[in-house]
């Protein structure tokens, strides 16, 4: 059960660990008494116009390439359950539920600021189901990232109504009425402009967006732990990441990983033991510019939690009703700023992985590991060692290069070329999230070599952070020896990523890290 404390929508924009909070530990929404007076007074002004005979788009008019079709006023309810059901076109696999959780939590803030004009029962009905865990079937094809997420949105209206189908918070799918009747709910008639301001949102990106943040945050403290035992086991140095030099060069993102960096790795008895006699003038790229490369994603990464927080303070919708009473059209459903950062962070992925990989193939190439074997094989030749494992990651460092690939340069007209400019961010998200996925497999990767090569330093003894790193990771991977099955040892190490332990270890020792 939930235990955090509600989340009040309607007073001030919620910040990104809310939206985690919700889509992910099911924390409990409910209305501000101030959303509620806001919305029953946009409420009156959308009923004054939808009982008049002055045509405003999505309350007496059609949608799309269809909005200079007057509707009479006795279809205007029809017209709105119409479109939720025509719009809930989704086809694919189903996403997961903390994406549909976040949006639905989205969408339910927008209501709550009044501009939507929708009853205050549409968007209690909305924390309703969040809060009964039920959550709407929806698939991963049918936005294009403009005018709103709209199959996505308009599959979660469906539950609303009683129809579709959704999960209960056990995680069975069963049809939305029975699904409602079981938690004591009851579907909800839409009226006039409702079902427009359910489906018109750009809620899909951002919680993805919001979502993936967080999950890249935690990569980028991990990734840094991970370069630093590489560094330590390649017999290379700290030196490259005093703060003196890092200083020449004042990109924020490259100082907190630097600074990570050599907190890490101090104290090492590894490093220390080749410092005096060293003849390499400096370590390759891949070690060296471990700060430069995750650091250059942190400030990616700053600048999209920017853009989400931003998109957290806004009312998506269109036509909105404004503080002045009138109802006008507007583009700000447009998903251009979230699909644009969306695709940055991609990027920033792919990179991270990129220089890990490079780092994990000189582990285990003994001409360039300074005195290890050959792939960290008990015996090279007989022994294969962690061969295999750098194929793995090879692969995932490949398909996050095509991953990489902006979907936000795309755009495909639709509704009769009305809408004839969109910004496939709802794709641009799902690829992102397959990314980091990936990334935590690279990352799983480089840990458990690095840890078989600090291992293979013995009896010299590795920094007391990474040493706590190891009293986490060496139950998980086994000591150095003959062949054995090794993707269990990668999946166990990569479920241990998904929590703050191996973290905490290592912050234990070393302090908060950045």
């Amino acid at each position: 059960m939930p235990t955090d404390a509600p989340l009040v929508l309607g007073d001030v924009p919620p910040a990104l660990p809310d939206v985690v909070a919700v889509a992910r530990r099911a924390r409990p929404v409910t209305l501000s008494v101030s959303a509620i007076a806001h919305m029953a007074a946009s409420r009156g002004i959308v009923e004054q116009l939808a009982a008049s005979s002055t045509p405003v788009y999505g309350i007496s008019t059609g949608f799309g390439a269809l909005a200079n079709r007057e509707i009479d006023v006795d279809q205007r309810v029809a017209l709105q359950r119409s479109v939720v059901r025509s719009h809930a076109a989704g086809m694919g696999d189903v996403v997961d539920t903390e994406i549909v959780r976040a949006l639905m939590l989205l969408r339910a803030k927008t209501l709550a600021s009044g501009h939507a004009g929708a009853r205050p029962l549409v968007a209690e009905a909305i924390c309703s189901l969040l809060n009964a865990g039920i959550t709407p079937v929806v698939y991963e094809y049918g936005s294009l990232g403009c005018s709103g997420d709209l199959a996505p949105l308009a599959h979660c209206a469906l539950t609303l109504l009683g129809e579709g189908e959704a999960h209960d918070a056990a995680g069975r799918r069963a049809p939305s009425a029975g699904l409602l009747a079981a938690a004591g709910l009851a579907p909800i008639e839409l009226e006039a402009k409702e079902g427009l301001s359910l489906i018109n949102g750009t809620d899909g990106m951002l919680g993805m967006l919001v979502l993936a943040c967080t999950d890249l945050g935690h990569l980028l403290r991990l990734s840094d732990l991970a370069a630093a035992m590489s560094t330590e086991a390649l017999f290379c140095t700290d030196q490259a990441f005093r703060p003196e030099l890092v200083a020449l060069r004042p990109q924020p993102g490259q100082a907190l990983s630097a600074d990570n960096l050599f907190r890490i790795l101090a104290g090492s008895a590894i490093v220390a033991s080749h410092r005096a006699e060293d003849t390499r003038v400096q370590d390759a790229y891949s070690v060296r510019c471990a700060p430069q490369v995750n650091g250059a994603a942190r400030d990616t990464l700053a600048h999209a939690r920017t853009v989400a927080t931003y998109e957290l303070a806004s009312a998506i919708d269109n036509p909105v009703v404004l503080e002045d009473g009138t109802v006008a059209s507007n583009g700000n459903f447009h998903g251009a700023p979230l699909a644009m950062v969306l695709d940055f962070l991609a990027i920033a992925a792919a990179d991270v992985g990129s220089i890990a990989e490079r780092r994990t193939d000189r582990l285990l190439d003994r001409t360039r590991s300074h005195g290890l074997p050959a792939f960290l094989a008990h015996d090279p030749g007989v022994d294969s060692g962690l061969m295999i494992a750098q194929y793995t990651q090879a692969a995932l460092v490949s398909e996050n290069k095509r991953l990489a690939s902006p979907a936000s340069v795309d755009s495909i007209p639709s509704s009769g070329m009305q809408e004839d400019h969109v910004a496939m961010g709802w794709s641009a998200g799902l690829k992102l999230r397959q990314s980091l996925e990936n990334l935590r497999r690279i990352v799983a990767i480089e840990l458990t070599v690095a840890a078989r090569g600090l291992a293979l330093r013995a009896p010299l003894d590795p920094a007391p952070a990474t040493a706590a790193a190891l009293r986490i990771l060496e139950p998980l991977t086994g000591p150095p020896g003959p062949d054995r099955f090794t993707s269990p040892e990668l999946a166990a190490v990569e479920a241990s990523l998904v929590g703050d332990e191996l973290l905490r270890a290592v912050e234990s020792v070393a302090g908060p890290l950045h």
